[in-house]
This record gives C-alpha cells, sequence and structure tokens, in this order.
C-alpha cells in the first residue's frame, strides 16, 4: 500500500504548476527522524506527510532520500554530529537552533489547539475563558509557552491521559470538556483508529491556535548541509504545501477498509 500511496501522490505533484522532474544518478541523502505520526514514521503509508514533501523536492532536485529512525535526542545527535548524515527533521524553526543549522524551506506547520464536541457550542479568545473547563492533556507533551506557563500557575484545570488516542475518547465520553491535540494527528486518528469513529462527525478542531510551528530540516552547518540546502529549497518552495497534505489524508481515507 506505501508504494503505491506514494506513487499517486507524486503523480499529482507532477501535475502542480512549475513542477518537473529531473532524471539523474542521484547522490543519498540520509536524515535521521523519529516515530511522529502523521509526519513521519515508519510504519506510515511513504513514511508519512513530512516524508512525501521532502522526499517531493528531493526527486525533483536529484536526489535520493534516506531516513533513519531513533528517539528524539538520538535523531537530533545523529543528524547534527555524524558525518554520514545531512541533517534531521522534522525541526521546529527556533531562532537558537541557526547557530547549529541550516534550516530548509518550510515543510509545513505543526499546530496545536483544541479539539471539543461541536454540540457544546466552545469558542475561546485567551486563557480565563478557558477557566472552569476540564482540560484533557497527554502526559509529559509540551504544548507550546503560554499554555504550558497557565499550567505552571495552577491557572488551568488538567485531566492527564496517557496518550492522544485516550484523551480523545475521555472527550468523546464527557469526561473532559476540551483536549488538546495537534491539528494533523487529530485528522489522522479520525480517520485511522476504530475506537474514535464514533466522534468523527462530532469532534471538531477550533480555529483558534494554541501554538503554531514552521517544520524544517536541520542541515549540519557544513559545506554538505548548505548544498543539500541550495538543492532542495527551490523545489521545497514550488510545493503546495496545503494541497499535499489534503491530497495525502484523502488518500489515507480512501485506503481505509
Amino acid at each position: 500500500m506505501s508504494v503505491r500511496f506514494f506513487r499517486y501522490i507524486f503523480i499529482m505533484l507532477l501535475c502542480l504548476p512549475g513542477v518537473s522532474l529531473l532524471a539523474a544518478d542521484k547522490p543519498v541523502m540520509n536524515l535521521a527522524s523519529l516515530e511522529w505520526s502523521p509526519y513521519v514514521g515508519s510504519h506510515l503509508p511513504d513514511e508519512g506527510l513530512t516524508s512525501v514533501i521532502v522526499k517531493s523536492a528531493a526527486i525533483q532536485a536529484g536526489i535520493d532520500t534516506h531516513i533513519s529512525y531513533t528517539p528524539w535526542s538520538r535523531a537530533v545527535q545523529l543528524g547534527l554530529n555524524d558525518p554520514g548524515y545531512a541533517g534531521y527533521f522534522p525541526a521546529f524553526y527556533l531562532k537558537e537552533r541557526e547557530k547549529t543549522c541550516y534550516f530548509s524551506a518550510p515543510l509545513g506547520n505543526s499546530i496545536v489547539g483544541f479539539a471539543y464536541l461541536k454540540d457544546r457550542h466552545f469558542d475561546w479568545k485567551n486563557y480565563t475563558d478557558l477557566k472552569g473547563l476540564t482540560i484533557g492533556v497527554v502526559q509529559d507533551y509540551a504544548n507550546g509557552e503560554e499554555f504550558d506557563a497557565e499550567v505552571r500557575k495552577e491557572q488551568l484545570r488538567l485531566d492527564v491521559a496517557p496518550s492522544d488516542i485516550s484523551n480523545l475518547r475521555k472527550l468523546m465520553a464527557g469526561r473532559v470538556d476540551l483536549a488538546i491535540v495537534g491539528k494533523d494527528v487529530l485528522r489522522q486518528l479520525l480517520i485511522t483508529e476504530p475506537s474514535l469513529k464514533p466522534g468523527r462527525d462530532s469532534i471538531v478542531f477550533h480555529p483558534r491556535e494554541v501554538t503554531n510551528f514552521s517544520m524544517h530540516i536541520c542541515f549540519q552547518r557544513n559545506r554538505q548541509g548548505l548544498k543539500y540546502k541550495q538543492m532542495l529549497d527551490p523545489y521545497l518552495e514550488k510545493l503546495n504545501l496545503r494541497k499535499i497534505e489534503n491530497l495525502y489524508f484523502q488518500q489515507m481515507q480512501n485506503s481505509q477498509p
């Protein structure tokens, strides 16, 4: 399924304006990453949404891509220091990381916000609007500086779950009023997780974001890293990331039994 999945997506990408395919003997760009659905993962269709974006640009630039999966701290170490790697991804853009990275053009965004049941008519503008509501969070997840600061001040009523799936099940059962979750994570789970099937038409994502990070490849800050950045960026910048994202989830939906 993975090969057919990516081949379909890549054919569609070639139909986008300004996209062309370069045929050549290709160097191999080794990247370190982690298992993080739906963005990257050895078990995902063509290794995830963000991997599809990287591979699509790389193929056009005449580069083959190989991704190694390790725990995140190990992926960062390999990507930054091992001469066998060009870098690691997906890395959030942070100003202080510019000292160690050549950041690629954006690969998309990781958006975190609140899921809720649409019959509850929830809205919020600031954190005072959340007082009195029980918010489901996943243990040990960071959810952006502002939200985490409110948590440290004990201004929010939290219910801790071991996973996003467990958190969303609590939301469906009415045990929490809100569940903080990644927008794309929610979209994937509502498609693929059987236990959340009853919530597909009732769980919605609030348009006001809690946090929004752009994602990039962090190339090593050396001659090879700069070379790969310069080769890849023109093709990343041509891609319509929103179209690719929608196509990826559409194909995921179509592949369900």
